[in-house]
């Protein structure tokens, strides 16, 4: 792919940004430092209108193309937000905030949409109008929603929004495209499980939750595998079972928690009440209690 050399000399500033940002994360809409120095850039770069505090914490900068103020309007979207996630590594710009790490590359998405306004507020070299947007709290906290319900698209009479994601695995100057949706929907999911304590030696006493946790972990997998559409995708992960204090103690109860990623609305309510309906059932034999949230 050849890549405007101007837009090339933006790389090792854009590289430089995407270090700050990564060695300081902020996560969900409390990413202050993060969209004051974006709004400042923009500014800085030329933009025609910087907004600040659109759904709470968003920055949205207007940039106008060469003949002015007129045309279509396209935005430009990236995500600022961290994840609540110990970062694990030796790298000389490794977050320095403890239990906060950009795991999921919104310092890079950052990054380059500041790359990208700075390049359009300086050429100007297309027609109409392209919003900039950066957006709080993607990771959970529906910050693109409280954007919107902020007036982002109707104030700016924005017709299309485009965005990108890093993918990890594909070899630097690679864009990869597909018709349809590209990133799933991502839903969590609680399951409490109530059993009956017992020791361990008499286990006819109690109703173990931990093998009753196990069966649904297993009994999960079906709702991809049995239920849904092999056409159609869906993901079901259990990623956290917590049980237990002692090694010789069936416990009272147990916790699951995971997530479920879909691409389609149809799916996601079939997964839902599968999900629901799976550990009714191995409640029911077992005689365990279970909710689920």
């Amino acid at each position: 792919m050849t890549i405007d050399p101007r837009i090339l000399a933006l790389k090792s500033e854009v590289s430089s940004w995407r270090r700050d940002f990564h060695a300081h994360p902020e996560i969900l809409y409390e990413v202050h430092r993060t969209a004051k120095i974006v709004a400042d850039k923009l500014r800085a770069f030329g933009c025609d209108e910087v907004v600040e505090g659109i759904g709470q914490t968003g920055v949205v900068g207007v940039i106008h193309g060469r003949n002015g103020a007129g045309g279509r309007v396209v935005g430009l979207r990236a995500d600022m937000d961290a994840l609540p996630i110990e970062e694990e590594t030796n790298l000389p710009h490794r977050s320095t905030v403890s239990g906060k790490m950009h795991a999921c590359g919104h310092d890079g998405h950052t990054s380059m949409l500041l790359g990208a306004a700075k390049h359009l507020a300086t050429t100007r070299e297309f027609d109409g109008s392209v919003v900039v947007i950066f957006q709080p709290a993607e990771e959970g906290g529906a910050g693109g929603k409280a954007m919107v319900e902020d007036g982002l698209m109707t104030r700016w009479k924005i017709e299309e929004v485009y965005g990108m994601h890093n993918m990890p695995g594909m070899k630097p100057g690679q864009i990869a495209l597909r018709p349809g949706p590209i990133m799933a929907a991502a839903d969590r999911f609680i399951i409490d499980i109530e059993g009956r304590g017992a020791h361990a030696a008499a286990p006819h006493l109690g109703v173990d939750p931990v093998l009753v946790g196990a069966h649904i972990v297993t009994a999960l997998q079906s709702i991809a595998s049995r239920n849904a559409d092999p056409l159609k995708s869906v993901v079901v992960s259990a990623t956290m079972f917590h049980a237990g204090s002692a090694f010789n103690i069936i416990p009272q109860r147990a916790q699951l928690t995971g997530t479920v990623r879909t691409l389609e609305p149809s799916v996601r309510d079939l997964a839902e009440h599968r999900l629901k309906d799976i550990v009714a059932g191995v409640c029911r034999t077992f005689g365990a209690e279970a909710t689920v949230d």
